[in-house]
């Protein structure tokens, strides 16, 4: 039963991680909007959001893709690129 674990990838595991991290920062920022109680200062919680939530994308994605770099040609990392910009432009707009 414990074998499982240990045959998950490491990269697998830290983005994983990275995305329970980024779940619980999400969580956490819920309960202090409704803390605050204040539409004004839950407007600032959420712009600090605004800025988190692509950073861990970006670094979930840089990891995968440094985990598989040796099985994609050039082109490829070309195309991963530019659909990434693709999302963070259409996030930002």
């Amino acid at each position: 039963m414990k074998s499982w674990f240990f045959s998950i990838e490491l990269a697998l595991i830290i983005m994983v991680l990275l995305r329970l991290l980024s779940g619980f920062i999400e969580i956490s920022a819920a309960m202090v909007m409704l803390k605050l109680n204040s539409v004004e200062k839950a407007m600032g919680v959420n712009a600090i959001l605004a800025i988190i939530g692509p950073t861990i994308f970006i670094a979930s994605i840089l990891i995968g893709l440094v985990s598989i770099s040796d099985k994609l040609s050039p082109s490829k990392f070309i195309f991963i690129g530019i659909g990434v910009l693709f999302i963070l432009v259409g996030i930002r707009k």
